[in-house]
């Protein structure tokens, strides 16, 4: 069985999941497409749409707005299995939404290092 929660894995991807709120949240398209896997096997599902493969996902990016994209999170759960895959989920609201916002993530270390194979976004009301 995998270890769970290994400490150096376990701060290798929080480290991550922040460099990834933070790129989120003042649209730093290039951060976020680096810690996206590189496939056409990756996934995104969104609020609104559904993204297969990087080249979506990447063009998703480029077209969304830039304003608006603050927010807090609450109930960040991040949990290691091994010291090659995670998961980190959180809820998140925004100023002036009445919804709470659900992320779902799926990590992977790669070669490259640690990148989303998958993703998951949705809204539930308040």
């Amino acid at each position: 069985m995998a270890e769970i929660n290994l400490p150096d894995v376990l701060a290798e991807v929080t480290e991550a999941f922040h460099r990834y709120e933070t790129a989120l949240t003042s649209n730093d398209v290039a951060t976020l497409d680096a810690l996206f896997w590189s496939s056409p096997h990756v996934i995104r599902y969104g609020a609104t749409e559904n993204l297969y493969g990087q080249e979506e996902i990447l063009a998703f990016r480029q077209a969304r707005p830039s304003k608006g994209l603050d927010r807090t999170l609450t109930r960040t759960v991040i949990t290691t299995f091994g010291r090659d895959f995670a998961t980190a989920n959180t809820e998140f609201t925004r100023d002036g939404v009445a919804r709470i916002g659900r992320q779902s993530h799926s990590w992977v270390r790669l070669p490259e290092g640690w990148r989303i194979v998958a993703a998951h976004v949705s809204w539930m009301e308040g």
